[in-house]
């Protein structure tokens, strides 16, 4: 008898308590501050045990932090998919607003956490370091669809920056609009600024590469 029942019940159960208490321990945190949120009033929200806790998360910063992978989870897989005929400042805008849709979607849990995330330096810090692998991986998706060297040529980096200080833009000016204003718009907007130099960089340089 196959045991695959077994072990897909059993994954459902645990992302279910995952869900739990990610979801019981971020809306803690953006109401009351990171620093006064403790493991024991996150645990007793979720109506589970500190153990369980911490089977799944090392601390409650880890909490944010699988936040932070779940809203850059598919960028580089989002590029992949567009179309090879299309401008990089399409691709990536495209790209980009997949998380940022996402917010906007559910901005009355999102926008609470995005301020939370902003506004509290050490969480910044780890944004920080999450967006530096986005820059990788985006990078590197760019560096396949146009035939670049990531090793000698500056534009796939340079680019990836780019797309993600949008990215941070947008984020920013929604954060301290308390969600006035619409992000989705925010990123046709940022775009719009620096497709330009998105698509500029890349045409110098395929027509160097194709002079090689």
């Amino acid at each position: 008898m196959s045991s695959r029942p077994e072990i897909s019940m059993a994954q459902r159960k645990r992302q279910l308590v995952s869900n739990e208490l990610t979801e019981a321990a971020l809306q803690l945190l953006a109401r009351k501050g990171f620093d006064a949120v403790t493991v024991d009033e996150i645990v007793a929200a979720a109506g589970v045990s500190k153990r369980t806790f911490f089977r799944y998360f090392a601390s409650k910063e880890d909490v944010v932090v699988q936040f932070l992978a779940d809203m850059g989870t598919g960028m580089r897989a989002e590029l992949a998919a567009r179309s090879l005929e299309e401008r990089p400042s399409v691709a990536l805008s495209h790209t980009v607003s997949v998380p940022i849709a996402a917010c906007g979607d559910h901005s009355d849990r999102a926008l609470p956490v995005v301020q939370l995330i902003l506004r509290t330096p050490a969480l910044r810090a780890r944004f920080l370091e999450r967006q530096a692998q986005w820059r990788d991986d985006l990078s590197a998706e760019l560096a396949r669809r146009l035939e670049l060297d990531p090793g000698t040529d500056l534009y796939p980096q340079l680019a990836a920056g780019m797309a993600l200080t949008a990215f941070d833009a947008v984020l920013q000016r929604w954060s301290d609009s308390d969600g006035a204003e619409d992000p989705t718009e925010l990123t046709g907007r940022a775009f719009a600024v620096i497709a330009p130099s998105l698509d500029s960089v890349e045409q110098r340089a395929t027509r160097a590469r194709a002079s090689q």
